[in-house]
């Protein structure tokens, strides 16, 4: 709908109908949107109405229904409690509350932001992510709540103590798990850190845990160091700059990994140009795209991944939906990696692949 309308026209109409007249349903939808769009009309002045924080929440989620933005309501309540510095549950308590002129200038440029698809974590800064507060710039990716699934196969990995030969957690059957988490100091590499939001998750959720994380990206790195020191994590998480293992050597007290993580880039050619506007438009191609069949960098760590993980160590891959059979005969062709299994997200996808270093 165009936004520019002429509000003298609107008046008129409305005093038309109100003598006598009957109001035609289309006037009636008008007059339902007439608000949300008159706070989004850079013609319109905001002082004219009491803008509390009830009718925000409503007119906000109405004009982001109609935008597309999903989900509408917790996307207003986030716009909204940054720009007021509030708790989200705070914007309950306070309902009747006025917002000010200048806060909701803010929020009107946030709002129009949002409209053209702008990602709301990058215009508030942040995003949740396994129960923790993780910073987000436009320079890494926005974790997904499919990642989780990696962090909770890692952290049950680290947690169980291994039997034999076989590989704890989800990898193996319950009744072949001993009681008690693996001992002593583990090794953890994290490729493709990004944001930082897995190795600052698997290290709050593991205190034993000592984590190098690399990226290709700088920029990336400069937003994971400010999630590793939110968390205070800077004695137990290195950041290092560079492609995938390439800065690894001499970087630990060990030669080798117990734990590899990687969520890397797997968008395929295809992929790509069928993404939505808030991610093509907005989000790093280097942490999103990968090649023909988005697998580029999948070879690449499963190719070398064996010479850095001890044996029985453990590799998990975030995978597309539809790359399952195709990264289990990447990990097969090794001859390094068994105990090969595909874990599935909670819409029943395909999302995490999981091997782990077989004896010598």
């Amino acid at each position: 709908m165009n936004i520019s309308f002429s509000l003298t026209k609107y008046y008129e109409k409305e005093r038309f109908c109100s003598h006598g007249e009957n109001k035609p349903k289309q006037t009636q939808q008008f007059s339902n949107l007439f608000l949300p769009f008159t706070f989004l009309c850079s013609i319109y002045n905001l002082a004219m109405q009491n803008w509390t924080i009830q009718k925000l929440l409503i007119w906000i989620t109405e004009y982001f229904t109609e935008k597309g933005i999903d989900p509408p309501r917790l996307s207003a309540e986030l716009l909204l409690s940054h720009v007021l510095q509030m708790k989200r549950i705070e914007l309950y308590t306070q309902f009747n509350k006025v917002v000010t002129q200048e806060q909701l200038e803010r929020l009107h440029e946030l709002v129009k932001r949002a409209g053209e698809s702008e990602p709301i974590a990058y215009l508030v800064g942040k995003t949740e992510f396994y129960s923790l507060e993780i910073d987000v710039t436009p320079d890494c990716m926005i974790p997904r709540p499919e990642t989780e699934l990696l962090v909770e196969c890692a952290i049950e990995f680290l947690r169980t103590r291994p039997v034999g030969n076989l590989m704890a957690g989800s990898m193996m059957q319950k009744e072949e798990i001993s009681s008690g988490a693996r001992t002593g100091t583990q090794f953890v590499c994290d490729l493709c850190t990004g944001s930082g939001c897995i190795a600052v998750a698997i290290a709050k959720n593991f205190p034993n845990a000592r984590i190098i994380a690399t990226d290709i990206s700088d920029a990336a790195l400069k937003v994971a160091a400010v999630n590793v020191k939110r968390y205070q994590l800077e004695t137990r998480v290195t950041l290092l700059c560079g492609d995938l293992f390439g800065p690894l050597l001499s970087q630990l007290d060990t030669e080798k990994f117990d734990l590899i993580v990687c969520n890397p880039p797997y968008v395929s050619d295809s992929e790509f140009e069928v993404l939505g506007k808030n991610v093509k438009n907005f989000e790093p191609k280097l942490a999103l795209f990968a090649g023909t069949d988005g697998l580029d960098v999948h070879r690449k760590v499963i190719e070398n991944a064996g010479s850095f993980l001890k044996s029985g160590g453990a590799l998990m891959l975030e995978i597309g939906y539809s790359q399952g059979p195709a990264v289990r005969g990447l990990l097969e062709k090794t001859g390094a990696l068994g105990d090969i299994k595909i874990e599935k997200d909670f819409n029943n996808n395909d999302r995490i692949a999981l091997a782990r270093k077989m004896p010598s």
